[in-house]
């Protein structure tokens, strides 16, 4: 099957939102969504650090 297009994905995000949502909220989980997708194709393409890594660098 084959992957959902961003305007379908942009649409589901918006229709699981309950009904007493706002603007800000929808813009809130499409950029939180949007970071997540970035977030996995950073992944897939190996551009992660490790969790000692990324503890050095939250604790400076």
């Amino acid at each position: 099957m084959a992957e959902p297009k961003v305007k379908e994905r942009v649409i589901d995000a918006v229709r699981e939102l309950p009904d007493d949502a706002t603007v800000e909220d929808a813009m809130e989980r499409l950029y939180f969504l949007a970071k997540v997708e970035k977030g996995l194709e950073q992944a897939e393409a190996g551009q992660t650090v490790s969790h000692e890594e990324a503890k050095r660098r939250i604790l400076g």
